[in-house]
Formats: C-alpha cells, sequence, structure tokens
C-alpha cells in the first residue's frame, strides 16, 4: 500500500491564516486538490484564543495612509511599507467579506460595525466580536471552508519534514498521531500557517502547540529566518498562568496602576492621564514600550510581589458592571476562573509575557519564499509588516490579507505546475521513517529527559533574551543551547506506544524550539541596537546607520549564519519613535 497521497496544493496549519488559504485556493480554482494538515482539530488552533480585535480603516475620520503610518511608526521603521499598504488597502475588504460569512461583529446603537482604541492606533479602528473575535473569526473560516468539496482536511497529523526534490517543496512527511504511522502528502505547491513559537520562553500566553514547527521546517530545508530577534512582549498576562488579558480591557478604558495605586505610565513619556481613549496614549501605548516600562517599575520598587514574581494591577472597577458584561465578558470569565478575581469589584495582577513573534519565515509580499514551492502565511512568516514591534490588532488582519494572497498566488503557481509522471516523495517518506524510528520511535538507550531540556532551553531564553538584554548574557544564552542541542541528541524515550504518544510529540517539538531558539538568540546577539521590542542596555539607541535591515538567519552545520537584506521604504522615512 502507498504511503503517500497526492494534492495540488497543501496547507499546513487549520488556523486563521490556514484556513483563509485554502478558501482562497478553492475560490480561484474548483479544479485544485487542497489538503489542510493540522497538528490539532482547526477550531483548536491558537487563532482562537484571540481576543481583542482585526484592524481595519472602516470609520471617516480614518484613512488607509494613517493605518499605515501607525503601523509602520509602531514597528520602529522595520516595516516594509509595500507590504503595509498591501495590509491596510486589504483590510477592510477582508474584514467585511468575514461578516458575509457569518463573522458576529460588536455593533453600534446605528448599526455600524464597532471600532475599538488599541495601543499604538491613532484613531479607534479595531473591529471585534465582544472580547472573542479570534473564536468568532475561527468559527466563520471554518464553516465556510466547508462549503469547498475540494478542501480535504488531515486534522491531528504532525508534519515532521518538507520532502524536497530537484530542489524544489514537493510535499510533507507527517505523523498521524491516531496510528503513529508516518506517511507523505505530494503536492505541487506547500503553504506554511504553523504560528509562532512562544513556547521556547517559560512564561507566554501561546498555546501549547505554538512551538516553532513550521519556522524549524522552513528553515532546515534552507529557507532564511527573517528578523526573529524582535520578540513581543505583552503588558498584561496573569501571573503564573500567562493567559492573556486582552489590550480590549485598555481600549475600553482600564487603568495600569504600581502598588501606590498610581497610573505610572504617566511617568514615561506616554501623556498625561485623559478619559478620551484616542488620545489616552498612556495605557494605550505600544506593547514594547509598556513592557519596558513594568520592569522599570519593578526596578523602583513599585510592584507587587506575589508567588509567581512581580505585578501591577489593570483596574478595571470604574468601567462598570455593565460594560464589562457587554464589551469585555470574556476578561470577567477567565479573571474569576483563573485568579478567583471579579473585575467589577477588584483590580486583575497582571505582568509581561511573550506574546508574538514579529519574526518569522522570509517571504515576499505575495507570501512566496526563496524556496520554490513554499509560501508562508500568518505569524509563522514574516512578510514583514511588523517590523520591530506589531500594533494590537494587526495580526488577525494579517492572517486574512496574507492568508488570501497565499492561497491565490499558491493557486496560480500549482495551476502552472505539470503533472507528474511518478510519485517523487515515495523514497522521500521511506527516509523520514528511518530517520524518525532512529531518533525518536525505536530508538534505544539515552539518558536525557525532554522536559529537563525544554526547561534548560526556557530559562536561558528569558534570561538572554528577555525584554531587556546585553551582550554577555545574550552570548551565554547562544552557548547555553548549543549544549542542550548535544544534550537533546542523547534523550531518552520510554514510552513505545504509537497512539497519541505525547512523549513522542514532546520531543519532536523540542527539536523545532531548540532550533527557533538558536536563531533568536544569535540573531540579537549580532544587531547591536535598540528597536522596538528588541532592547539593549549595552546599545541603548537605535542605530540606522548600521542596522536600519532586516536580520536573515541561514542553517549551517554550527548554528546560524546572519545576513542581512534592506528594508522596502516607499513613503515614510524614519523618524525618532515617540507617543
Amino acid at each position: 500500500m502507498s504511503m503517500t497521497v497526492t494534492h495540488d496544493i497543501l496547507i499546513v496549519g487549520g488556523g486563521g491564516a490556514g484556513l483563509r488559504a485554502a478558501i482562497a485556493a478553492a475560490e480561484h480554482s474548483a479544479g485544485l486538490s487542497i489538503a489542510l494538515v493540522s497538528k490539532v482539530y482547526p477550531m483548536r488552533s491558537h487563532t482562537v484564543s484571540a481576543e481583542g480585535g482585526a484592524a481595519g480603516v472602516m470609520r471617516e475620520e480614518d484613512s488607509l495612509d494613517q493605518h499605515a503610518r501607525d503601523t509602520i511608526f509602531g514597528s520602529d521603521f522595520l516595516a516594509d511599507q509595500d507590504a503595509v499598504e498591501a495590509l491596510v488597502q486589504e483590510a477592510p475588504r477582508e474584514l467585511i467579506q468575514l461578516e458575509h460569512w457569518g463573522c458576529p461583529w460588536s455593533r453600534d446603537p446605528d448599526g455600524r460595525i464597532s471600532v475599538r482604541a488599541f495601543g499604538g492606533m491613532s484613531v479607534d479602528r479595531t473591529l471585534y466580536a465582544s472580547d472573542k473575535t479570534g473564536f468568532h473569526m475561527l468559527h466563520s473560516l471554518f464553516q465556510t471552508s466547508l462549503k469547498y468539496d475540494n478542501i480535504v482536511r488531515y486534522d491531528e497529523c504532525f508534519v515532521t519534514s518538507l520532502l524536497i526534490d530537484d530542489g524544489k517543496v514537493q510535499g510533507v512527511a507527517f505523523v498521524n498521531l491516531f496510528s503513529g504511522r508516518v506517511q507523505a502528502i505530494h503536492a505541487k505547491v506547500v503553504i506554511m500557517c504553523t504560528g509562532g513559537c512562544g513556547r521556547v520562553f517559560p512564561f507566554t500566553t501561546n498555546a501549547a502547540i505554538k512551538t516553532g514547527d513550521g519556522m524549524a521546517l522552513a528553515y532546515r530545508a534552507g529557507a532564511p529566518m527573517k528578523d526573529m530577534e524582535f520578540v513581543q512582549y505583552h503588558p498584561t498576562g496573569l501571573p503564573g498562568t500567562g493567559i492573556l488579558i486582552t489590550e480590549a480591557s485598555r481600549g475600553e478604558g482600564g487603568w495600569l496602576c504600581n502598588k501606590d495605586g498610581y497610573r505610572y505610565l504617566q511617568d514615561y513619556g506616554l501623556g498625561p492621564p485623559t478619559e478620551t481613549p484616542v488620545h489616552r496614549k498612556m495605557e494605550l501605548g505600544p506593547r514594547d514600550i509598556l513592557s519596558r516600562c513594568f520592569v522599570q517599575e519593578d526596578q523602583k520598587g513599585r510592584t507587587f510581589e506575589g508567588p509567581h514574581g512581580s505585578y501591577v494591577h489593570l483596574d478595571l472597577r470604574h468601567l462598570g458592571e455593565k460594560l464589562i458584561d457587554q464589551k469585555l465578558p470574556f476578561v470577567r470569565e477567565l479573571t474569576r476562573n483563573y485568579v478567583g478575581i471579579d473585575p467589577v469589584v477588584e483590580p486583575i495582577p497582571v505582568r509581561p509575557v511573550v506574546h508574538y513573534m514579529m519574526g518569522g519565515i522570509h517571504t515576499d509580499i505575495d507570501a512566496k519564499t526563496p524556496l520554490d514551492g513554499l509560501y508562508a502565511a500568518g505569524e509563522v512568516a514574516c512578510v514583514s509588516i511588523n517590523g520591530a514591534n506589531r500594533l494590537g490588532s494587526n495580526s488577525l488582519t494579517e492572517c486574512l490579507v496574507f492568508g488570501a494572497r497565499a492561497g491565490r498566488a499558491a493557486a496560480e503557481y500549482a495551476l502552472d505546475q505539470p503533472a507528474p509522471a511518478t510519485n517523487p516523495v515515495e523514497a522521500l517518506a521511506s527516509d523520514e521513517q528511518r530517520r524518525l524510528d532512529a531518533q525518536f520511535f525505536r530508538k534505544e538507550g539515552g539518558t536525557e529527559n525532554v522536559a529537563d531540556i525544554r526547561e534548560a532551553m526556557q530559562q536561558t531564553m528569558e534570561e538572554g533574551a528577555g525584554i531587556y538584554r546585553d551582550e554577555a548574557r545574550m552570548q551565554q544564552t547562544c552557548n547555553d543551547l548549543r549544549e542542550l542541542r548535544e544534550r537533546f541528541a542523547n534523550i531518552r524515550i520510554e514510552d513505545r506506544n504509537d497512539i497519541f504518544n505525547t512523549e513522542r510529540i514532546g520531543a519532536l517539538e523540542l527539536d523545532y524550539m531548540l532550533e527557533v531558539a538558536e536563531v533568536i538568540a544569535n540573531s540579537a546577539l549580532l544587531r547591536r541596537e535598540s528597536r522596538g521590542s528588541h532592547t539593549r542596555t549595552d546599545h541603548p539607541e537605535r542605530d540606522d546607520a548600521n542596522f536600519l535591515k532586516h536580520s536573515l538567519a541561514y542553517r549551517t552545520e554550527t548554528g546560524p549564519r546572519i545576513e542581512y537584506a534592506p528594508v522596502s521604504i516607499t513613503r515614510w522615512q524614519p523618524e525618532e519613535r515617540k507617543y
């Protein structure tokens, strides 16, 4: 029996970007066979946890140029401006399309779709569906994808390698988690939509599935990783769990207060307190700046101390129960369930938490990577609209706009490719089975524990690649990761069962995470400036003369080789980033 099946387009990842790509490809041509491979059932993809909203120009007081300018300014001028212009131009159409597919956007009394304030946005432009936007968006995309008979899903299948033949990506090998069998899909083109890699850090909003799978797969196959030194900390995570308290809570008027009950952000150049949301820059400053402000408050001894470290208060009490229940019901549910606090009567303890990767697989404006036959979209990709710091609510929009672009571009590519005379990945799939058996599934001996190595990796990443960085600690992290990679070669896997073997899955995920962590640390070490989320105490200034450029990390046997590429600047010249 053949171990492989064939499709025209293969999409890895069933979240917002993957589903949008699948729909776009299906709409482009009903004759294309489209495979959607996902590590989890699509409705369990991490897109489901996005709360705050999606940005798009929908009001007369807003403009495309203003959205673009906010995004570029927020990126500390590292965003590619042609990509940003594409994002803001196509966003309104995508968001309206999503409503036609069933997304229940919240409404104003006059019937218009509601918009709320978000950090770094100069006007209210974030559309939302209460505070469960990702949940409703993912439902709408998933249900729409079911309309297309030419989309075939492979749920709970974990991709272990890209199959390359004759210099082209020709498919993937994957482990069917239910059977434990290694199988392969041959395809003319592959789109990577596997999300980020926040789990390389110990304290993150990211789901347990976000282990950098797609990033590592593309990197190993030869694609460069772009701008991986830029790791976004979200200023409001719940201590202990890392669960996100959405930026919408500040967009609706929440305050960040230190242990003295003082709104401390007014001391950091973010403006005085005001009740007008659009002008209230304090709590609505960009995420990188707010995260640094927390660290400085902590160093001044103005934070609370708890069992999970320092924290400050997010105070929503003045908003009132009616507004909280109407616009932030999930925030109330989360805080009640996980910290036993009702935000109507008590402030919420919060601290910065790893949230998002600005970097990812290097792609062009149509989601194409430098590897022939490979495209990427969503958080796994770096197009780059986010540069050194992403503005909140741009990421869901990015999934829609560039997921659609990837689907259309991949469909055109697939239609141009001739049908293969033979299946070139059959032998490659057999090779992958042998590799996995030797390294993981049938491995004998070994003394290292997966959990121990994972914990050590997360700890060294926190110490060397956190909110504030310096040469010595980053170098130590790079050295630690090399050592952990050597230890990983000696892992022990005791569970021999084939069906839903979580020990095996954990080992495979750690293999990916070590790869991605090394890219983050080495890219950061060589960027000797402070820009956006990358803040170095030994190089505190932005250095446009030497570092107004993207980092590109290429895999070698001795670790990442870092090169650089220019930033695309169309109309907005770099200036000092002040709010």
